[in-house]
């Protein structure tokens, strides 16, 4: 069965509370072998707390699949990218290499990569992704597009980011504040914009994270 197209995914970086309950919940998906698809990374570990989950966007071109030699990455219909087929997959490594977003992981005990694959064996039958589920703060949220949008009336979805000149879609949408301009995203203008008192830029370096910097 196909996803069901009025449910979506949607992440709220805003509203990660650094739980982990995600990241444990993933790895007790059926179909995940125990291995967790899914990670919270730090915004800026030498001065916050914050973290964000990390979860495949399920892009509409996804690079990782464009780029496998062995055509082990496939894209379903309904538009969810599955982790590589094991008797494909040879480890090269390229669909980690080239995601833009950094999902892509190679367990190389097992070579083979693994990857949120928005739990395909629960969102294909009408369940929650098991992150989505238990996330207490929603900052992991499935559903309907009304329903998020009458819960964040301050938020509104994008799914569209730029990489330099490229514009990836993706099937996943973030949520930004309701006044972000609405154009896609600016991932690579991200890296220069003042996080917590500090310039991400072409010199950003660790003395600069601990304040040491300019």
């Amino acid at each position: 069965m196909p996803v069901p197209e009025h449910l979506e995914f949607f992440i709220d970086p805003n509203r990660c509370i650094g739980c982990q309950a995600c990241v444990q919940a993933c790895a007790e998906c059926d179909t995940h072998r125990g291995y967790s698809m899914i990670q919270l990374d730090y915004i800026a570990r030498s001065e916050s707390p914050q973290t964000v989950p990390i979860v495949c966007m399920h892009c509409e071109s996804p690079t990782c699949a464009e780029v496998c030699p062995a055509d082990a990455v496939k894209r379903t219909e309904d538009g969810v990218v599955q982790s590589a087929r094991k008797p494909r997959c040879i480890a090269c490594n390229n669909c980690v290499l080239a995601c833009p977003f950094g999902v892509p992981k190679m367990e190389t005990p097992m070579e083979l990569m693994m990857k949120c694959d928005m739990c395909y064996d629960r969102t294909s039958v009408g369940k929650k992704p098991m992150c989505a589920s238990v996330c207490p703060s929603q900052a992991l949220f499935y559903g309907a597009r009304d329903q998020i949008e009458r819960q964040r009336p301050r938020s509104r979805p994008i799914h569209r980011f730029l990489f330099g000149r490229q514009i990836i879609v993706t099937k996943v949408h973030l949520m930004v504040p309701f006044e972000s301009p609405v154009a896609p995203m600016d991932v690579i203008a991200a890296f220069r914009e003042t996080v917590i008192g500090h310039v991400f830029g072409p010199n950003f370096s660790a003395e600069t994270m601990v304040g040491g910097g300019k």
